[in-house]
């Protein structure tokens, strides 16, 4: 039974073009789903669980992450933080308050061992309750198993290809699937499980449900891809596009990176950190967050500001009364200083995309240096970062994680779908290919459109242009050609 379901009132020329140009997509859309599938029920599954991040490290770290309230205060940061550096001794890199009244506090520090270790303190107590490696969450594995960070940078350019291909994918199976005057398997599944039809019906209705959302997720992937998203941030970045323009204020800039300390929003990836101590240090007293200062220094840190020339950095208590004050929200983490020109660094991407902020301060002065909200950025990290949290499933609340499961759960169906409708049709020996159009010209226009939608993503083109090699290589004869579908 063939899928090419024309109208018979055409003309035989009509007719014919038709077919070819069916055949063309169709084939197209094979290679696509052959390179695809296995990419696809990887990233589905992952997301899918990627989508829960909170309720599974709730789940599996629950008792590093929650405490019970006490009835007196929380201590003061400054001691949870040496709480943390007792048990583990380094380096403190990064710390964040607790976010509520039932979560603990975390330090990740650098430890004299040489491992980065995220410590987490009872807010109320200062105990240390157990710690994790840097990265090493049971969310944060699966977000890096979804990127296939693990495996290099290799493995992630293949991710690239395959969201580029599962753009193809999606844009070649509407058109297959358009209804041209036919009813069956258009909403609705004919045939029962042991029957093709039944499969390639359900092939096509699942496609129709989740192929819009699948065709999102590939773009809004894109961003975090090796080479054309790291190539788009550059673009981006280097116009007023992209990240705020407070970043090109006149103050003197380090060649540090935001995303060298932290997990930085796409949109400040490329983000440098301004330094301190360029204020003129004898005026940096009556600054911001430092009022005071200097009457209550002791002799020997008088005599340390002399022998410098710097006066003394603000302590970790004192820098997170500014950003307090400064009224960044809850979950923010803080980068401490490095060198006497760093700076502390409050970040903070909470679900509501509103409230992303990032906030640089004088480590001595305690004078904020660049302070960028999402308000700041410009419409295409505005646009990007939007559909980011959407993939992310943290745009909408619950809807958002319901609707992504449910979408990962139908891109599941529709890849086992095509490999059982692919195993049904599939000749006694070979791959079972669908067949090249009689008209070679259709082929060659639909590889022109290929290679012009390939040169807006470089890898995903270059992969098409060594299919198309392969595929003009291995089946050049018309005998090679699988039967109808």
């Amino acid at each position: 039974m063939s899928s090419v379901h024309l109208n018979v009132e055409r003309k035989p020329s009509e007719q014919r073009l038709a077919t070819d140009l069916y055949r063309a997509v169709w084939r197209w859309h094979f290679y696509a789903g052959l390179l695809v599938l296995p990419f696809l029920i990887w990233l589905a599954i992952t997301g899918g669980i990627y989508v829960f991040k909170n309720q599974v490290d709730d789940f599996f770290h629950h008792e590093l992450k929650s405490v019970t309230q006490a009835s007196s205060p929380a201590l003061p940061d400054g001691q949870l933080a040496s709480a943390a550096l007792a048990t583990h001794p380094g380096v403190l890199v990064r710390y964040t308050p607790p976010p509520s009244s039932t979560r603990s506090a975390e330090a990740l520090i650098a430890t004299t061992g040489g491992e980065r270790l995220s410590v987490f303190i009872d807010p109320y107590s200062a105990r240390v309750l157990g710690s994790l490696p840097d990265g090493g969450s049971v969310a944060w594995t699966v977000r890096k198993l979804h990127s296939l960070k693990y495996f290099g940078s290799v493995a992630r350019g293949l991710i690239e290809i395959a969201a580029g291909w599962s753009i193809l994918l999606v844009l070649t199976g509407i058109y297959l699937w358009w209804p041209r005057g036919r009813s069956g398997g258009v909403i609705s599944v004919r045939g029962k499980p042991e029957k093709r039809v039944f499969w390639r019906d359900l092939h096509a209705v699942t496609g129709v449900f989740v192929g819009g959302i699948l065709l999102f997720l590939a773009l809004t992937g894109m961003p975090w891809s090796v080479f054309w998203g790291a190539k788009v941030n550059q673009w981006a970045n280097g116009q007023n596009y992209g990240y705020p323009s407070g970043v090109r204020v006149k103050i003197p800039m380090s060649e540090v990176k935001l995303s060298e300390g932290d997990n930085a929003a796409w949109s400040l990836l490329l983000a440098k950190v301004p330094q301190s101590g360029h204020e003129g240090h004898e005026g940096h007293e009556g600054h911001e967050g430092h009022e005071g200062h200097e009457g209550h220094e002791q002799s020997s840190a008088k005599a340390e500001r002399l022998a410098t020339g710097l006066p003394p950095s603000l302590t970790l208590d004192q820098a997170i009364a500014v950003f307090k004050r400064l009224g960044i929200s809850a979950g923010y983490a803080v980068q401490l200083p490095k060198g006497s020109q760093g700076v502390y660094t409050a970040s903070v991407y909470p679900e509501d995309i509103r409230q992303q902020r990032v906030i640089h301060l004088d480590q001595y002065s305690g004078r904020p240096l660049l302070d960028m909200s999402f308000a700041d950025y410009g419409p295409v990290a505005k646009t990007l970062e939007w559909g980011i949290n959407v993939h992310l499933g943290q745009e909408f609340g619950v809807f958002n994680q319901a609707l992504l499961t449910a979408a990962c759960l139908g891109i599941i169906l529709l890849c086992v779908s095509a490999a059982v409708m692919w195993w049904k049709r599939r000749p006694s020996a070979g791959l079972g290919v669908p067949p090249l159009p009689s008209d070679l010209r259709v082929q060659r226009g639909g590889l022109a459109m290929l290679f012009l939608g390939g040169a807006l993503f470089p890898l995903v083109g270059l992969s098409m242009l060594v299919m198309a090699l392969a595929d003009r290589i291995a089946f050049s004869s018309r005998n090679s050609q699988s039967k109808s579908y």
